[in-house]
C-alpha cells in the first residue's frame, strides 16, 4: 500500500509517485519543512502542511501545547524540503522522538516530477 524504500544509511525514503497517490486519498500527511521564504517563492505541495524545520520538534512533541493534530492522527508522515537533506534530518529527529511511520519524500521537485500539484 505505502511506497517506501528502506536504506539503513539514511532515512526511509517514500516514493514520490506513491506520495502523490497516497496524499490524494488522505492516507498520509505531507509536511514541508522548508523556511517560509522558500515556501513563498515556490509554493508547496498541494495539501501539505508547512512546519519549518526549526519548529518541527515543538510541533511534534506530544507534551507540547503546540503539538499539531497531524502528529496524533496515526497516519504516516511524509516530509520534504528543497532537495531532501533537511527532510532527511527531520525524519530522523521525529523517529528519535518516537514516531514510527516517518518518511523522506526528498524535494519539492520530486513531488512535481511525480505529477503532484503545487499550491501557491
Amino acid at each position: 500500500m505505502f511506497g517506501f524504500v528502506s536504506n539503513p544509511a539514511t532515512s526511509v525514503a517514500y516514493d514520490p509517485g506513491a506520495a502523490v497517490r497516497d496524499a490524494s486519498t488522505g492516507a498520509i500527511t505531507v509536511i514541508d519543512v522548508r523556511d517560509g521564504s522558500e515556501l513563498r517563492a515556490t509554493g508547496k505541495a498541494k495539501g501539505a502542511l508547512h512546519v519549518p524545520l526549526a519548529a518541527l520538534r515543538m510541533k511534534a512533541d506530544p507534551s507540547s501545547p503546540e503539538q499539531l493534530p497531524a502528529f496524533r492522527s496515526g497516519k504516516p508522515v511524509v516530509l520534504y524540503c528543497a532537495s531532501g537533506g533537511r527532510s532527511q534530518m527531520a525524519a530522523r529527529m521525529l523517529r528519535q522522538m518516537g514516531l514510527a511511520e516517518v518518511y523522506n519524500l526528498g524535494g519539492l521537485a520530486d513531488w512535481q516530477r511525480a505529477g503532484g500539484h503545487v499550491a501557491r
